[in-house]
């Protein structure tokens, strides 16, 4: 409401981006700086630290690869330069043209560090993942967690007093893991159990635009169709985290 104020003949343009993942194409395929909103479970989950996680079989992950993002922004500047008094709103992801589905990104994580584990830097032994168990609400998880973990690591709690602390290096292992499952839920409850699907009408009609011409759309691509989910997950986004992300 206040740029709309404000902008005068300015043409304002909301540019609105989901889940941004590693690069599809450019600079190189899977570039990545930092942990994104869906990585911290990949992390945790090939270092071993995640062996649960709620989440909705149907719900969609709504993401984007980097270079797709600023593709689109560069043709949004494009469109729009010479507009006056105009107003667009650009939702770019993926959640109607190319959903990808929670189960999808399980699978794609088990198969990858089952193939290629990840070696713990302290030992240099391989970590051995397990199917990541999936838990359809909040209530079941917290269940789980409190049966598998809350109540076995309380007794060893008891027994480690008792016995002068002889466990307190297994004690504080499984509490730190108990602890980083139960911080990633919290953070990302809103995106597990979302059935939000964002229209990206105005985004379609932005790459119609560019494809008019040839030459534009192979420089200026971000359209999420192209994507295969299960190949971009196991040969690009998963390998450029373990490159550029795991420490």
């Amino acid at each position: 409401m206040l740029l709309e104020n404000l902008k005068g003949d300015i043409p304002l343009v909301i540019f609105r981006p989901t889940i941004i993942t590693s690069t599809y194409k450019e600079p190189f395929p899977g570039w990545i700086e930092g942990i994104k909103t869906v990585d911290s479970m990949i992390v945790s989950y090939g270092k071993g630290r995640l062996t649960c996680f709620p989440g909705d079989p149907e719900s969609v992950y709504d993401v984007v690869p980097a270079d797709m993002v600023v593709n689109a922004m560069i043709a949004a500047i494009m469109a729009n330069a010479n507009q006056t008094s105009s107003e667009t709103i650009y939702h770019v992801g993926s959640s109607i043209s190319n959903p990808l589905k929670f189960p999808l990104l399980q699978k794609c994580a088990y198969q990858y560090f089952t193939q290629y584990p990840w070696t713990d830097q302290k030992d240099g032994k391989p970590v051995i993942v397990a199917e990541c168990r999936g838990l359809k609400s909040m209530a079941s998880f917290h269940r789980y967690i409190t049966l598998r973990y809350m109540l076995p690591l309380q007794v060893l709690k008891v027994v480690n007093i008792i016995l002068c602390h002889a466990f307190e290096g297994t004690y504080k292992n499984i509490e730190r893991k108990v602890n980083s499952i139960l911080r990633l839920a919290k953070i990302y409850k809103p995106y597990l159990f979302s059935k939000n699907m964002y229209d990206d009408i105005n985004t379609e009609k932005l790459r119609n635009a560019v494809k008019k011409s040839k030459h534009e759309e192979n420089v200026f691509y971000f359209d999420p169709r192209v994507i295969d989910w299960e190949d971009y997950f196991l040969h690009t986004h998963i390998p450029g985290l373990v490159r550029y992300v795991f420490k």
